[in-house]
């Protein structure tokens, strides 16, 4: 590194980091990554948290995103290591009584087990459905006509609004609003406020027009592929180097930061003028998450036997509980029953744990920077569609809101969607500009999910920020 001189440095080695460094690369540029910790991937990292031989994810665990990405699947990821593990269903939503509702990769499958609400389910999740790859295709600009304009068109208009509303006017029985109300929650947004609707909409279609994968051995696998593929094409990537300022970067014609922009300010904020350090000043973070890995003696007992399934269960209940327990967050409150996301990876995935073990990985949203411990009540969730899940654990590593940002520090407060994901906030992420992902000061970039189109593994954001760093190196 030292003495050379780039056509590009990344600072960051997020999956939109490695992204962004390797579009540069298969365009000739001759690009390297600096990485403040001492392992690459960000929020794509995979640990031994709790014993030795249970492999956990550190960040992000199931990747629909990913695996649906019109960037990455443009990328030869297989032949650097990354293999996609798709459980026999997506996602499993449990209720009270030893019932649940399971989200099947076919739409009509998932109807039919909806009862009163299998036609409303068809209608609402069929064609957008059906068109998720025409949809997935034009995030990387390549345009196609969808088979179904006019219902895509009002599904559009319906993804603008309260996910609560939608699921109410919608549906009558409880499972499909409990359904529609988990995948809407990935948004961290009161479900009463727009845009919910759209998270509950993306993350059904993408279950049916994709399936809600995960990479076999750990999320660590999307970084290494993609630091693979990127040496291939001679970039260079280099960890415990971390960037105080811009001017500690290797001499180089532009730099693409993967950070968040309170680190951007403080890294090349005296490189731009007044009022683009006040937007990025201005940026809003959302809830945090308090996470618990688990290394259990073997699988958990689930009531429902459909969640044996699925590599994702959302552990939340009625659509009311739901609701309640997000906006309880919003008010700086930690719910008693939190809306939890679990993943079950060592299910379909025997490399996560040793013969006979499970691992485990949950979380749940708290108000941004909370300190209160929510171990508990994550195992209560748990324990309440699962009893004697407690009986299994022989290990469990908890962490916080300030250990999550620890680890990363793009998860401000422990906000895990690079910011507050509202309609103001998803249409101008970081600041209101022709090109989002240019700054003001030549030759300087950001890329991460604090960009358009915001937060999940997918690299479209390092891809799109690559493209314009292209046009000035041009």
């Amino acid at each position: 590194m030292a003495g050379h001189v780039y056509d590009a440095v990344i600072v960051g080695s997020g999956p939109n980091g490695l992204g962004a460094a390797v579009e540069l690369a298969r365009n000739g540029r001759s690009v390297c990554v600096l990485e403040a910790e001492d392992v690459i991937g960000g929020g794509t990292r995979s640990a031994e948290l709790t014993l030795p031989g249970f492999v956990h994810d550190v960040g992000s665990a199931i990747h629909p995103l990913g695996y649906a990405s019109p960037f990455f699947g443009s990328l030869p990821l297989k032949d650097h290591g990354l293999e996609w593990v798709h459980p026999p269903a997506p996602l499993a939503h449990p209720f009270d009584g030893g019932e649940a509702a399971v989200q099947e990769r076919s739409v009509e499958a998932t109807a039919e087990a909806l009862g009163p609400d299998a036609g409303a389910y068809r209608r609402l999740m069929g064609n957008i459905s059906e068109d998720a790859p025409r949809i997935a295709a034009t995030l990387r600009g390549d345009l196609r006509v969808p088979r179904h304009p006019i219902s895509l068109a009002a599904t559009g208009l319906r993804a603008l609004g309260p996910a609560r509303a939608l699921a109410e006017n919608h549906f009558r029985g409880e499972k499909a609003r409990g359904l529609f109300a988990g995948n809407a929650a990935h948004s961290f947004l009161p479900l009463e406020r727009s845009p919910s609707a759209l998270f509950g909409f993306a993350l059904g279609t993408l279950g049916h027009g994709f399936g809600w994968p995960f990479p076999r051995g750990g999320s660590q696998k999307i970084a290494n592929a993609l630091a693979s593929y990127l040496r291939s094409l001679g970039g260079e990537v280099f960890t415990g180097v971390r960037v105080g300022d811009v001017a500690e970067v290797p001499e180089t014609r532009a730099v693409v930061f993967d950070v968040t922009p309170r680190q951007l300010l403080y890294i090349a904020g005296r490189h731009f003028p007044g009022s683009y350090r006040r937007a990025l000043g201005r940026y809003r973070y959302g809830p945090g998450v308090f996470k618990v890995d688990f290394a259990l003696d073997g699988p958990i007992p689930w009531s429902a036997e459909g969640c044996l399934r699925a590599g994702t269960v959302h552990l939340g209940g009625t659509l009311e509980e739901i609701c309640a327990g997000e906006a309880a967050v919003w008010r700086g409150e930690h719910p008693e029953r939190p809306f939890v996301l679990l993943a079950q990876q060592s299910l379909f995935d025997d490399t996560r744990a040793p013969a006979g073990k499970h691992t485990v990985w949950a979380y749940c949203h708290v108000p941004n920077g909370s300190a209160f411990d929510m171990t508990g009540r994550i195992e209560d969730q748990i324990e309440r569609f699962a009893p004697g899940f407690r009986d299994l654990i022989l290990a469990k590593n908890a962490e916080g809101t300030a250990e999550v940002e620890r680890r990363n520090a793009n998860l401000v407060g422990g906000d895990v969607n690079g910011g507050v994901m509202d309609l103001r906030q998803l249409l101008t992420r970081p600041a209101i500009r022709p090109n989002p992902y240019s700054t003001p000061a030549d030759g300087l970039y950001v890329c991460s999910s604090s960009t358009p189109p915001g937060g999940g593994v997918h690299g479209l954001c390092g891809f799109m920020a690559a493209r314009s760093a292209l046009r000035y190196l041009a």
